[in-house]
C-alpha cells in the first residue's frame, strides 16, 4: 500500500454495470474525488479500495457505510442481510437503496423476507475495486428501489500474483481468504476464494456461522476494448439471536446477549454466471452485460413469542427460491456542440418458485400461512443528454420508462392472478462552475420502487380471510436537491447538498410478519455535509455530516412520526499510511435517536461507535490489527416498537422496545502473504 496510490474508478456508477451513465476514467486518492465537471448532483461519489483496505468491518456489509451518511447495522445473525439507515430512511434489508454487483442486481423483488431484501454477503471486500454512489432520484439510469439512492459495485477485473490471508478474533472467529490470476490463452483467469466461521458473543446460543464464497473470471482485453466472464458462489450457514425484549432483560430472564428462542437462524446461497463486453473510444462507449442468478433463502424468527399461539410459540419460517435473468445496454457518445448522449435498457425476469411463509416450531413447520410461485418480469428503458453551452454551464436532461409484469400463482386461488404498469421518470440537472474548484448544482427528478408482486393480486387476509385491498404494483416517488462540491487546492474537498423527498407510499417493516408493507405517503428533507481532506502525505480526515427532518404527509390522528426515521448521522475517520509500510484507521460513527411510534411518544436514544484498525505492509507481508467496538459500548444496533407477549403475560401481549445490542469489543488479527 502506497500513499499516493491511484485507482481507475468508472464514474457515474462503475465499470461493468447495468444502468452505467458513462465510462470515464478518474483519479480517486481513497475517497479524494475530483468529479467537477463530471458530477451531476452534489451528493455522489466513487470509494475506492484504497479506502476500503484498512476499514475495520465487522461484517461484508459493512463496506457500504463508504457512502456518506450511510449506517449498516444488524437485528439478528451475521449471516442474514444488514439493516440500513440513510436520508431519514430506515430502508430495513435494502428497500428504497438499489445496489449492483458488477451489473446485477441485488435488491430482491416479491423476496420471502422484505421488499427490496438486499444482501451482500456473497461479496468478498478485497476484491472490491470501486463502490460508485448517488442519492436522489435524479439519474436516469437508475429505477426500481433508488429514491433514497443507489450504488454500483465493482470488483477487480483481473488479479496479478497470488495472495493468501488469515484472519482469527475473538468469540470464535476464523476466516481464511486466498485470491489470485494467471494468464490464460490471450487473457487472464482470476480467482478468490473465501471460508468464514463464527461463534459470535451470544450467552445462549452459538451463531455457527459457516460461509463460503468464491469468485471465478476470465478477462481479455485491455482498458478500452474488454470481455470478461464471472463465476459466483456463495454459501451460508448461521444461527440468530434477534432483537428481544427491553423488559425480559429488565426482569432478569436474559442479559443483552440472550436469546428467548435458540432455534432462530436461516441458510442461503446465490450462485451467478455474468458476461460482460466492453468498447471504449474518444466518440463514446458501449457496455453489454448479461447474467442469470440462482438465490435461495430460509429465514427462522420469532418476534413476538407466545402473542399469537401460546401454545405452540410465534415462530415462523420465510422461503425464497428463484432464478433472476437478465441484460443490459449501455452506451454513450459524443457530438458536435459540447453535446454528450447516454442511452440504456435493462431487462429483468424473476422466476419465483416458491416464495412462503410458514409457522414453524424449532425450525419444524406446522402450518402453511402462504405460498406463491410468481413471474416478475420488468423492461426499462433510459436517455440523457448533457449539454455543456459553455465553460460554465451544463444541463443535463433524462427521461425514464419502466414497464412490469405480475404473475402470481397463490395456494389459496383467490389470490392469485396478473397485473402490469407502466411508469415514466423525467430527471434533470442544471449545473454552473465558476471556477475549476467549484461548482453548483440543482437537481430534480421522479422516482419509484415497486410493490410486492403478491400484494398487486391480493383479495383475502391469508391469516383471517378477511377482504384487502390490492396495493399499486409501482409507486411514485419525488426528489430535488441543491448542493455544491469544492475541491481546496488539489488536496482535500467538501460537498454540501440540500435535499427533499417524498414518496406516494412508504415501506415499512412489519414486526410481527417480518417483512415489508406499503403504507402511508411521505415527505423527507435535509442536509448533508460531506469532506475528505489529505492533511499530509502521510495523514487523512474524513468527516459526514447527515440531518433529516421525516414525516408522514396525510395528517392521519395517529400521528405523522416514521418508525425508524433517524434525524442525525456524523461519521468520521483519522487515517495514516506511511511509506515504511505502517497503516491505520480510527473510525467513529454516531446517529441520533429515531421515533418508534407513529405519534412520537417512544424514541429510541442514540448510539456511539469506535473501530480501529492499525497495520504493517511490505513487500510480501501484510499485518492488520482490527479492534472492533474500540471503546466496548453498550448502545443499540437498532431499536423497534411493536407487542409481543412472554409466559404468564396478558393475552394480547405488552407493547415494549425490542432492541438488538452492538456485539461487544473484539480483536481480530490478520496476517497476509504474497507470493
Amino acid at each position: 500500500m502506497k500513499p499516493r496510490t491511484t485507482l481507475l474508478a468508472i464514474l457515474a456508477l462503475s465499470a461493468g454495470g447495468a444502468g452505467a451513465h458513462e465510462l470515464e476514467e478518474v483519479v480517486v486518492q481513497g475517497r479524494s474525488l475530483v468529479l467537477i465537471k463530471q458530477a451531476r448532483s452534489a451528493s455522489e461519489g466513487v470509494v475506492g479500495q484504497e479506502d476500503l483496505e484498512i476499514r475495520p468491518l465487522l461484517r461484508a456489509g459493512d463496506v457500504l457505510e463508504a457512502v456518506p451518511g450511510m449506517v449498516v447495522t444488524q437485528h439478528s445473525g451475521s449471516g442474514k442481510s444488514n439493516q440500513m439507515f440513510l436520508r431519514g430512511f430506515n430502508l430495513d434489508h435494502g428497500t428504497d437503496f438499489a445496489t449492483w454487483v458488477d451489473g446485477m442486481p441485488v435488491n430482491m423483488r416479491t423476496h420471502g423476507h422484505g421488499q427490496g431484501y438486499t444482501d451482500i454477503n456473497f461479496l468478498i471486500p478485497e476484491t472490491i475495486r470501486t463502490i460508485a454512489f448517488v442519492k436522489g432520484p435524479y439519474h436516469a439510469e437508475l429505477g426500481d428501489f433508488s429514491s433514497a439512492g443507489g450504488a454500483h459495485i465493482s470488483t477487480a477485473e483481473q488479479s496479478s500474483g497470488a495472495e493468501a490471508r488469515l484472519q482469527l478474533g475473538e468469540n470464535g472467529y476464523r476466516r481464511l481468504l486466498g485470491m489470485g490470476g494467471s494468464d490464460l490463452g490471450r487473457g487472464r483467469l482470476s480467482v478468490a476464494l473465501e471460508a468464514l466461521a463464527y461463534d459470535g458473543p451470544w450467552t445462549d446460543i452459538e451463531e455457527d456461522v459457516d460461509k463460503t464464497n468464491g469468485l471465478l473470471r476470465y478477462y481479455q482485453g485491455v482498458e478500452d476494448s474488454n470481455w470478461s466472464v464471472t463465476l459466483m458462489g456463495y454459501d451460508n450457514n448461521w444461527n440468530a439471536a434477534d432483537q428481544i425484549p427491553e423488559r425480559a432483560v429488565a426482569r432478569g430472564l436474559i442479559d443483552e446477549f440472550g436469546s428467548l428462542d435458540k432455534t432462530l437462524g436461516g441458510n442461503s446461497s446465490r450462485y451467478s454466471l455474468s458476461a460482460a463486453l466492453r468498447r471504449q473510444s474518444d466518440a463514446g462507449g458501449l457496455q453489454l452485460s448479461a447474467y442469470v442468478i440462482d438465490y435461495q433463502m430460509q429465514l427462522w424468527s420469532n418476534f413476538t413469542y407466545l402473542l399469537d399461539d401460546p401454545q405452540r410459540g410465534d415462530q415462523f419460517e420465510q422461503l425464497d427460491d428463484r432464478r433472476i435473468y437478465g441484460a443490459s445496454w449501455n452506451q454513450h457518445w459524443f457530438a458536435q456542440g459540447n453535446l454528450k448522449h447516454s442511452a440504456g435498457a435493462e431487462l429483468r425476469h424473476d422466476d419465483i418458485d416458491k416464495v412462503g411463509l410458514f409457522r414453524t416450531q424449532g425450525r419444524l413447520r406446522l402450518d402453511t400461512t402462504r405460498l406463491d410461485a410468481v413471474e416478475e418480469t420488468s423492461l426499462g428503458l433510459y436517455y440523457e443528454i448533457d449539454w455543456a453551452w459553455n465553460d460554465q454551464w451544463r444541463v443535463v436532461g433524462g427521461l425514464r420508462g419502466d414497464y412490469y409484469h405480475f404473475d402470481v400463482e397463490s395456494d389459496r386461488a383467490i389470490n392469485s392472478g396478473s397485473d402490469a404498469d407502466t411508469i415514466i421518470s423525467p430527471k434533470a440537472s442544471l449545473i454552473y462552475t465558476p471556477s475549476a474548484n467549484r461548482e453548483f448544482y440543482l437537481s430534480g427528478g421522479l422516482g419509484f420502487h415497486s410493490n410486492d408482486a403478491r400484494g398487486t393480486t391480493i383479495r383475502v387476509d391469508p391469516v383471517s380471510g378477511d377482504p384487502v385491498e390490492a396495493v399499486d404494483p409501482l409507486v411514485r416517488s419525488r426528489g430535488a436537491e441543491v448542493g455544491l462540491r469544492n475541491d481546496w487546492w488539489g488536496r482535500a474537498n467538501s460537498s454540501l447538498a440540500l435535499w427533499y423527498l417524498e414518496l406516494d407510499s412508504e415501506l415499512l417493516f412489519v414486526g410481527d410478519a417480518g417483512n415489508t408493507e406499503a403504507s402511508r405517503p411521505s415527505r423527507r428533507w435535509g442536509v448533508e455535509w460531506n469532506n475528505y481532506w489529505d492533511v499530509t502525505e502521510v495523514w487523512s480526515l474524513e468527516l459526514d455530516m447527515a440531518w433529516t427532518d421525516a414525516r408522514f404527509d396525510d395528517r392521519a390522528p395517529g400521528g405523522d412520526f416514521i418508525p425508524g426515521a433517524v434525524e442525525w448521522v456524523v461519521s468520521g475517520a483519522l487515517n495514516a499510511v506511511y511509506p515504511g509500510g505502517w497503516f491505520g484507521s480510527l473510525r467513529l460513527r454516531q446517529f441520533g435517536g429515531a421515533p418508534l411510534t407513529e405519534d412520537g411518544s417512544v424514541k429510541a436514544d442514540g448510539s456511539s461507535l469506535a473501530s480501529l484498525a492499525i497495520g504493517w505492509e511490505g513487500e510480501r507481508l501484510r499485518l492488520q490489527l482490527d479492534t472492533l467496538n474500540l471503546f466496548d459500548s453498550d448502545d443499540h444496533d437498532i431499536d423497534y416498537f411493536y407487542a409481543s407477549r412472554l409466559p404468564s403475560e396478558p393475552a394480547d401481549g405488552i407493547e415494549d422496545t425490542h432492541y438488538h445490542a452492538f456485539e461487544p469489543r473484539q480483536l481480530r488479527l490478520s496476517v497476509g502473504w504474497r507470493l
